[in-house]
Order: structure tokens, then sequence, then C-alpha cells
């Protein structure tokens, strides 16, 4: 067994049902190994058992509840299968050092204490439903577009598409597309979360000193050291890619986030917003 993308699948398949009842041999069925051969492969790649990464998720998630919910404390734990309103609370404080009260009274985000970091035997980053991100260097790119407000998880971007791409001139339909969430205090790693709000930009690539369309503007992407992932799907799963790049990914990766712009790419892999088989680049700047 040497294809990590069956690491992803298992994964996927954990987040999707953090909220029913499921073990381990549950898990190596869904990706069709034997629960032996792949228990194994499971904890060499990411550092722990399976069972043991059902429980860090769950505790990543009931963090989240937490913050971003009106559940009770006590239906938080239960519906994530803590035996008891004492098993949840030890758990909990043993992974955040504060009991769940206290956690959701001083409103911390769920990025704070996600579980440690796993490697790969050669110190390939394992990282999260499948999305292993190539570490590149980039020069710098200009796009002319539009500018409006948004948070990871609005949806202002899908009109604001809709807009641009009647707008687009002809000579350009056939250049590269960006969505641009822009940094700003509010992205900082120990704070971001998907309701964070910032200003994005979409637009299309041009040469530099193209002429400006009216009503719109024109952008400079930073050249620099990016970790580019793939997203493969329709759109409304991007927002589930982001919170397995940031809650998961980034927290165990070993790097900082630079400040620089994260930025989508739109190729011609990207075949439509409905179209499963569609790609979408995502670029996180690093350092």
């Amino acid at each position: 067994m040497n294809d990590r993308h069956i690491i992803g699948q298992a994964i996927v398949f954990i987040e999707n049902h953090l909220y029913e009842t499921i073990t381990a041999r549950d898990v190596a069925e869904a990706v069709s190994y034997s629960y032996y051969h792949f228990h194994r492969y499971f904890s060499a790649v990411m550092g722990e058992t399976i069972g043991s990464y059902i429980r860090s998720r769950r505790l990543t998630q009931a963090a989240w509840d937490l913050t971003h919910s009106e559940k009770k404390i006590i239906d938080i734990g239960l519906s994530l299968y803590f035996e008891s309103a004492e098993s949840f609370t030890r758990a909990f404080k043993d992974r955040y050092s504060m009991t769940p009260t206290e956690y959701r009274k001083h409103g911390i985000d769920v990025l704070i204490g996600n579980r440690q970091s796993a490697q790969m035997p050669d110190n390939t980053i394992v990282t999260y439903a499948g999305l292993s991100p190539n570490i590149v260097t980039i020069p710098a790119i200009y796009i002319m577009g539009i500018r409006f407000y948004t948070t990871i998880s609005g949806s202002e971007s899908f009109a604001v598409w809709q807009q641009f791409n009647k707008q687009i001139p002809p000579a350009l339909r056939l250049n590269k597309r960006y969505g641009v969430y822009e940094s700003g205090d509010t992205c900082a790693s120990d704070i971001f979360h998907i309701d964070s709000a910032s200003t994005a930009f979409v637009g299309v690539e041009i040469p530099e000193g193209y002429p400006v369309i009216k009503d719109m503007e024109v952008k400079k992407l930073s050249g620099g050291t990016y970790a580019r992932f793939i997203h493969k799907g329709t759109v409304d799963t991007l927002l589930q890619t982001y919170h397995y790049i940031w809650g998961v990914w980034f927290p165990k990766s070993g790097f900082e986030l630079a400040r620089r712009d994260d930025f989508e790419c739109y190729t011609e892999r990207f075949t439509g917003p409905d179209n499963e088989n569609s790609e979408i680049d995502i670029y996180f700047p690093i350092q």
C-alpha cells in the first residue's frame, strides 16, 4: 500500500461521520482495505491510531461548536460520542488546558490546540483529505477586476463572479482568473476562522500596463513562496476544503503564514461550478 490518497479518502469518511458511531474497522472498510493492514498503514502515516485520530477530530469539532453554535455543552459532547459530561470535560481539558465552559466564555478559535503534527517517514507533510500541497515560487501577477467585502463562509463572491464574467473583454477570456482573499488583521493564523471579514477581489490576469476597464481596478499579486493545493469538486464544497487547510493542515504544517494574500486560480481545469471534476488551485503564502 503506497497510495497516500487512500489516507485522504479515509479522513474524508471520518469527517463526514464525526456525529455518527464509527470504528476503525468502519474506516478501513470504507476505503476497501483489510482492517489489519490499513490500521498499520494509517498509524505509520499519521503518527497515531485511527481511533485516536477520530477522537482528536471530535475534540476539534467540539471546540468549533462551542464557539460557533448555541448548542448546550452537554449536547455537543454527547453528539460527538463522548460517554458522559465528565469524560467530555476531562478529554477537552487535556487538549485545550481549560474546560468547555471556559473555552466558550473566552471565545477561543478552533485553530488553537489542534492535533499534533504527523509526518511521513520521509518527512513529507501528511495533509488532510488528500490535499497534498506543492511548495512553489511564483512571480508577481497582475489582475484586473472588482473588489468587495466578504468572509470565507460568505456567498457574496458568487454574485460578484457572475457580474464580473459578463464584463471580461473577449481578448482576455482565455486568461487565468483569480479570486483573492486580501490579507488583513483578521487573517492571522491564531485568530483566523471562516467568518473572519476581509475584502476580496475577483479578476483576470493581464499584462503589466494593460488599459483598465471602467469600474474595474488593477491588483498586483505578490510573487514569492506558496503552498499550492488543488480543490477538486463543485464550488459548494470549496468551504470544506478551506476548513481542512486552515483547521488541520496549516496548524500542523510547520510553516508560518506570510503577510501576502492567499488566492484561488481558475484555469482551463475549472469546468464549471457544479462539475464534480472541476479543479481550483488554492495558493497560501508561506515563509
